[in-house]
């Protein structure tokens, strides 16, 4: 390509979705007046006559067509599907939109002219975000979806619309109201998937291809998607005109008005199909014997607690209407086949050992009820499994094993559960440290047997969990230490992970403050995910999870879980490989979940090499979900997914319903392997060698006749004789289960600090105090985290009484401070990297700058980024300008720094913030609640806030002034600020140069409104030295004695 004036003609739009207003001005572009930009439409329409094979050849014609315009000087090509005439549209079919373009792209790529030309795509074909997405995605500058228009414009033509806008349930609007709706709504979806993916800007997605294709064959990509991954093969041209052909009216018998049933509801006989499903549901629960009407209002009255007995018959139903089911699944084609001779059951490993390799699925306290909750936990721990807290955290009481149970189940310690036994323990064994850190706290983590870091979820990658307002009752709001009907979205990323060093860091932290637990970290099935997977191996992670696309999640919208992640089987075989050939397997033990139903998907899965399995969707199932599918509405009609107290006490299942299905599907795996000819389960992991293509299964439908497993699969290691993977590599004669990787020399001090005699005496004793002085250096990583986990351990969250004061001189590593507890107080003399207070749950942490150092504190970064990332308590100062994203997700620490870098008060919940100098961009996104006051003389502020949620104002309310005042106090004898001296000193004239920002949940705040009577309590503090929180009286201009000492204190 040769760069010319030519190139740089451009038309700017404002939209790539055009309407037929838009197309017009465009095309009146043409015209030498008006730029003289040249087009021509090249239409997408073939020959019906020319059958199936006749779309190859249209495509060739359609790309010599566009090649031969652009070299006659075309700088706008139109590429249409649209039929002129009703004649055109019986004799003719369509080259689907997507691989016009993408061929076109490809070809003048190939030709060197596509800088020379903008590419419309006009057609009928496009409704939805995603068919945007992959338009624009290959290669398309522009879209005109006339017939989505047209739809828009009938719709509201239609006397009932008219109807529901006159009695007022739908919005008045004109049809130019109702298209351009349509429009800011395809809009929207692109900036939430361009979000996902990391990218800022259209123009940089445009022709990025940042997709994976399945079940697409090698000549269908090679022409019109050059470069992107498709792994096992799949539809040619040919299938795909012929399933374009079969759209049309004619196909069927006569021409008939479309049902509209909604895309992607399950009705049935008429929506499309879904594995899971209330049909299924009701064979399920007839298997494990669950009677969905029985529940708290009527279940002292039913025998067994309205258990009944399981039946392996309706199981065998449950398990043959999946396997006859239409094909969803990658492992739907494929089957066993075995090198020995079969056995008898009787002498394959018991039910009980194979049990112990299952999981749940990670779903948060908040997304199901307690009672979901912890029926699952307790039915998962009983079996000897492992269960999963997911994000939010979890209640305290679910720590200790129960031993109040009576002769009929049940127990004052959870008085809204049945099926009980003295024993069970309700406790999370795997504890979800997930990118909102809500409910992470100190005792939350030392609680958990295993750590859990959620990179990203199977079903939407990209995106953090969601929980909507009305779900966030009282409870929640305090486990996730947030506010009561707010609704709960986690960041996109972890801020305290944008590489694999930074990940290596969170799993250093989670060691560190809990040394006991092993540390797993969840994974995305995508293609690259083996390369990331020996990254993650390589930073001591103790376990890799791989998440299919499958997995539910049920308060997401559509457009977070359609068209993202992609199915186990591909992330799982290429991360096991990867893995195996770097040498890393026997470092880690893989687990798998994503859509996990049966005992034989979980032969499949040993087989491509996992060594535990995660139940979702399937496990809510066994305890009495109907699949209603309304979870995001908090209406769920049997109480698994509601926090409404009259919809809980539906709740249908029990510990041993889940525990029922456990046994049913173990035992379905025992009778697999007897039939392979197998005794012992880990025999059978990564021995992919087992599996083949079944071809009744390969030629039930047209789309997967072409599709190639074997060639993939094949590229699984051989690990049939070679099976020390399965063995630690720290300790051949252990399982990989058992060891758990240290913390190196990076914890030396903490475990220096953690052995001082007078700290081991504090805590022994919960009383007394103790101060101990180390230097810090910057390989001291996480430092402090171990010290509060020996409290958390002993003590919990707030139960510590004695006092530890930690002096450190120097210049502190990564995480320094993290997860300090109330009766810790840590100060810092020198510098501190990255993520200071991290967790931050209580006590103080102050850093400043060296006696000796020679700059302006308040001019000179002192800490790094993320610090008080996921803070739920505690106080810091630093005497200095902290980096970007300071107090991300804060919840409840009071912090003051000199000044910050972009993005502070990020995601924050709660707490406040006060910054004494400037600030960089994007300040409070996403903010809910909390308070931040920002030093801001030149008025910079405004340009710099992000205003989507967040208001900003002048301090109104003698009470926020207080605050402000008494925070800054407080600063200045923790750090000798001169910052903090100078303004206390010009109070009167000072303070008007503060601006105040509050979420709309703090909008009638004592701090944030003036009010009449409030009573309310001044808090200028997280905690006092005692441990409990420090509220000072309002009332009067100056505070008394013993309270300016306590604000002191």
């Amino acid at each position: 390509y040769k760069v010319s004036e030519k190139g740089a003609r451009l038309i700017h739009l404002e939209s790539p979705i055009l309407n037929s207003v838009e197309m017009d001005e465009i095309k009146d572009l043409a015209s030498a007046d008006n730029g003289g930009f040249e087009q021509a439409t090249v239409s997408t329409r073939y020959d019906l006559t020319d059958g199936p094979s006749g779309m190859k050849t249209a495509i060739e014609e359609i790309c010599d067509a566009a090649v031969e315009q652009v070299r006659n000087g075309i700088e706008v090509l139109i590429l249409s599907d649209f039929a002129e005439d009703q004649t055109v549209l019986d004799s003719t079919s369509y080259v689907s939109p997507l691989l016009a373009v993408g061929a076109v792209h490809h070809r003048l790529i190939q030709e060197g002219l596509r800088m020379d030309v903008g590419l419309i795509v006009e057609t009928g074909g496009a409704w939805s975000t995603h068919h945007f997405a992959c338009l624009v995605g290959y290669g398309a500058n522009a879209v005109h979806p006339y017939l989505a228009y047209e739809t828009v414009k009938q719709w509201h033509g239609q006397e009932r619309t008219q109807k529901m806008m006159d009695a007022g349930k739908l919005a008045k609007s004109t049809v130019e109201g109702a298209q351009t709706n349509y429009r800011l709504a395809v809009e929207a979806g692109l900036l939430k998937i361009l979000s996902k993916m990391g990218i800022s800007l259209l123009t940089s997605y445009a022709g990025a291809q940042i997709f994976e294709a399945v079940g697409l064959g090698d000549e269908v990509i090679d022409t019109a998607f050059k470069g992107t991954t498709s792994r096992i093969g799949g539809m040619s041209f040919e299938d795909i005109a012929s399933e374009t052909v079969m759209m049309r009216p004619e196909v069927a018998d006569e021409k008939r008005k479309l049902i509209n049933y909604g895309y992607y509801k399950p009705i049935p006989k008429m929506g499309e199909y879904h594995a899971n499903s209330s049909d299924l549901a009701k064979l399920l629960h007839s298997a494990i014997g669950l009677d969905k009407t029985v529940n708290q209002n009527n279940r002292d009255d039913a025998p067994n607690d309205g258990v009944k007995p399981p039946n392996a018959a309706d199981y065998e139903i449950f398990k043959k209407s999946l396997e006859s089911a239409p094909i969803s699944n990658i492992r739907d084609l494929l089957d066993f086949e075995s090198d020995r001779p079969s056995i008898l059951v009787t002498d394959v490993e018991p039910a009980s050992e194979i049990m112990k390799r299952f999981c749940t699925g990670a779903m948060s306290l908040g997304a199901l009820s307690r009672e979901a909750h912890e029926t699952l936990a307790i039915a998962v721990n009983r079996v000897g499994g492992k269960s999963n807290s997911g994000e939010g955290g979890e209640d305290t009481v679910r720590g200790k094993d129960l031993t109040d149970v009576d002769e009929k189940g049940r127990s004052e310690t959870f008085p809204h559960l049945a099926g009980l036994k003295n024993g069970d323990s309700a406790n999370s064994y795997i504890h979800q440290v997930a990118s909102g850190r809500f409910g992470v706290t100190p005792e939350f983590l030392v609680t958990g047997k295993q750590l859990e870091i959620k990179i990203a979820q199977g079903a939407k990658p990209g995106e953090g969990g969601q929980l909507p307002g009305p779900k966030v009752s009282e409870y929640i709001a305090n486990l996730r230490a947030s506010k009561e009907g707010v609704t709960l979205i986690s960041p996109p990323p972890h801020h305290d992970i944008y590489s694999i060093e930074d990940l290596a860091q969170l799993i250093h932290d989670l060691h560190a403050i809990n040394e006991k637990a092993g540390v797993s970290v969840k994974l995305v099935s995508s293609v690259g995910i083996g390369t990331v997977a020996c990254g993650v191996a390589k930073a001591n992670a103790d376990v890799i999870q791989i998440s299919g696309g499958d997995g539910g999640t049920g308060a997401s919208p559509l457009s977070s879980i359609k068209h993202a992640g992609l199915p186990w089987e591909l992330g799982l075989a290429e991360a096991h490989s990867a893995l195996y050939n770097n040498g890393l397997r026997d470092r880690v033990l893989i687990r798998v979940d994503g859509g996990i139903r049966t005992g034989r998907d979980i032969a499949i899965a040993a087989m491509m090499g996992a060594e535990e399995f995660g139940f979702g969707t399937i496990a809510m199932i066994a305890e009495g979900c109907v699949m209603a599918r309304v979870c995001h509405l908090n209406t769920c009609p049997v109480g698994v997914t509601s926090q409404k107290e009259e919809l809980r006490k539906k709740f249908p299942g029990t510990p041993e319903h889940v525990v029922n299905f456990f046994l049913f599907v173990s035992e379905e795996i025992r009778n697999i392997m007897a039939h392979l000819g197998y005794s012992k389960f880990e025999d059978l992991i990564g021995r992919a060698d087992l599996l083949r293509e079944n071809p009744d299964q390969m030629t039930r439908i047209a789309k997967t006749k072409n599709i190639g497993l074997n060639p993939f699969f094949s590229g699984v290691p051989d690990c049939k004789d070679s099976r020390g993977f399965l063995m630690s590599s720290e300790d051949p004669a252990a399982s990989k289960d058992s060891i758990i990787h240290r913390n190196g020399f990076s914890s030396d001090l903490d475990r220096a600090i953690c052995g001082e005699e007078s700290v081991k005496t504090v805590i022994e004793s919960n009383a007394g105090s103790t101060t101990v002085n180390y230097n810090i250096k910057n390989t001291d990583r996480s430092t402090c985290a171990m010290l509060s986990g020996d409290i958390a351990r002993a003590y919990g969250n707030n139960g510590f009484k004695g006092s530890i004061n930690v002096n450190f001189n120097g210049s502190a590593g990564q995480s320094f401070g993290s997860f300090v507890l109330p009766g810790m107080n840590i100060r810092l003399e020198g510098e501190a990297n990255d993520y200071v207070g991290k967790g931050l749950h209580g006590g103080e942490i102050v850093v400043v700058p060296d006696k000796d150092a020679g700059f302006v504190a308040a001019d000179s970064s002192i800490v790094g980024n993320a610090c008080l990332y996921g803070a739920t308590g505690g106080d810091f100062h630093a005497n200095g300008r902290a980096g970007e994203r300071f107090a991300v997700r804060n919840s409840g620490a009071y912090a003051v720094a000199e000044g910050t870098g972009d993005h502070c008060c990020e995601y924050m919940t709660g707490g406040v913030v006060v910054s004494l100098g400037s600030v960089g961009r994007n300040v409070g996104a996403g903010m809910t609640g909390g308070l931040g006051y920002f030093y801001d003389p030149d008025n910079q502020l405004d340009e710099r806030l992000n205003k989507e949620i967040v208001k900003a104002q002048k301090i109104v309310s003698k009470e926020g002034e207080a605050q402000l005042k008494h925070m800054i106090e407080r600063h200045f004898e923790k750090t000798g600020s001169e910052k903090a001296e100078a303004i206390l000193n010009n109070w009167d004239a000072e303070v008007d140069n503060f601006v105040q920002i509050y979420a709309p949940s703090e909008a009638n705040s004592a701090f944030v409104k003036t009010l009449d009577n409030i009573g309310a309590d001044l808090r200028v503090s997280a905690s006092s030295p005692d441990g409990d929180m420090c509220f000072l009286p309002l009332g009067g201009e100056q505070l008394s004695p013993e309270q300016t000492q306590r604000c002191a204190d």
